[in-house]
């Protein structure tokens, strides 16, 4: 993939970005070699396969509508109908000698192992969270470190994100606000990517903040509004913005209003949805952050499909007792997955309300961009 391509996709990660669909090649596979399937996320394609670098390994792209694979499954756009299909017309079931299905774990939101193995025959493993650590996990045997089944927020990520942010908000502003601005909207511009810098690299320093944030209604900001920190980034700014204008001779009623409106929105949008800019948070636009995985003991068999599939490893398995544990519940990130891949039913939602959300109601309803649940997936993949 050419490096200006993968920069365009990284700017602008945030919108589907469709690849090929079917089966490809990494290395000299054989009919022993490993089957891998990832959503057809053009930028997640590029990563999976830079990562089995040195790997003969078989992929099967599936159609994720050009989404990730998270956000696919979570959303209804990547299901068990898609799986089946791509295993199904993609000729790989005549190439390999077993039906060992690796799917990644991020997608145990919205696709059922169980399910696909009923229809196929393929047995499904739930591979790493992250690329990187394929290699790893096949030279195991297929087996993921603890490590490997948690999400992370590296600085990387962050600074991808910053980025993902930035440059569509700073191009958009500088089209809206040229008639307000001329070319000031270069320093517009520029402030928009220094804002959703300083935002997203020291996240770690100020994470603990959003902790007591994500069971508490409203949009995000005004949550995250309650620790003080976007709201004082600003005094600040207007504060050293009003220094410099006076000492160069510019300080006017009419110039700090207008600074001082423009920094707002670029701090209202950027800090919009914060937590759902994270793997560590639910969306705060998603009413999901409300809830809390409800756990039944008479049901639980210890299986283990929880701690497997869970992101943050809120489930710790007590083997003697044959039971689940909800270890970390805390770190809790609403993303259904320990629901959907439960065979025994013995996990659900539960609102403050008390009102309970079915397994059923979570593998048949996806999330939309607003957080609800009105999506329902066909029955042709339940």
């Amino acid at each position: 993939m050419l490096l200006w391509v993968t920069v365009i996709q990284t700017l602008l990660r945030m919108f589907p970005f469709p690849s090929r669909r079917g089966l490809i090649r990494i290395g000299n596979p054989d009919a022993t070699s490993p089957v891998l399937l990832t959503g057809n996320f053009q930028l997640g394609v590029e990563r999976v396969k830079r990562a089995l670098r040195g790997v003969d390994a078989y992929v099967l792209i599936a159609n994720s509508r050009g989404v990730n694979v998270w956000c696919a499954a979570t959303g209804g756009l990547l299901t068990n109908h898609d799986v089946v299909s791509v295993l199904k017309t993609s000729g790989i079931e005549r190439i390999v000698n077993h039906r060992t299905l690796i799917l990644p774990q991020l997608a145990a939101t919205g696709i059922e192992g169980r399910v696909v193995q009923r229809r196929t025959g393929w047995h499904v493993v739930w591979g790493p969270v992250r690329a990187d650590d394929i290699p790893a996990f096949l030279d195991a045997g297929l087996t993921a470190s603890p490590a490997m089944r948690g999400v992370a927020f590296p600085w990387t990520d962050r600074l991808e994100m910053a980025v993902a942010w930035a440059f569509p908000i700073s191009i958009l502003a500088a089209l809206l606000a040229f008639p307000f601005f001329g070319w000031n909207v270069l320093a517009l511009g520029a402030l928009i990517w220094i804002a959703s810098l300083a935002i997203f690299l020291p996240f770690p320093l100020y994470e603990h903040r959003l902790r007591g944030q994500k069971r508490k209604l409203g949009f995000i900001f005004f949550d995250f509004g309650q620790t003080g920190l976007p709201i004082l980034v600003w005094l600040l700014f207007l504060t050293a913005l009003a220094a410099f204008s006076a000492i160069s001779g510019d300080l006017s009623t009419a110039f700090m209003l207008r600074w001082g409106i423009a920094s707002l929105g670029v701090l209202l949008i950027l800090c919009l949805d914060l937590t759902g800019s994270t793997p560590r948070y639910k969306s705060g636009l998603h009413e999901d952050r409300m809830l809390a995985i409800d756990l039944d003991e008479d049901r639980c068999k210890g299986a283990g499909f929880c701690a497997t599939v869970c992101p943050t490893r809120v489930f710790e398995i007590d083997t003697r007792r044959r039971l689940a544990i909800l270890q970390n519940i805390g770190d809790c990130v609403q993303c259904g997955a320990c629901i959907v891949q439960c065979p025994f039913d013995a996990l659900s939602f539960m609102a403050p309300t008390g009102e309970r959300i079915l397994p059923s109601t979570v593998r048949s309803f996806k999330l939309n961009l607003i957080g609800t649940r009105s999506k329902p997936v066909s029955r042709s993949s339940a």
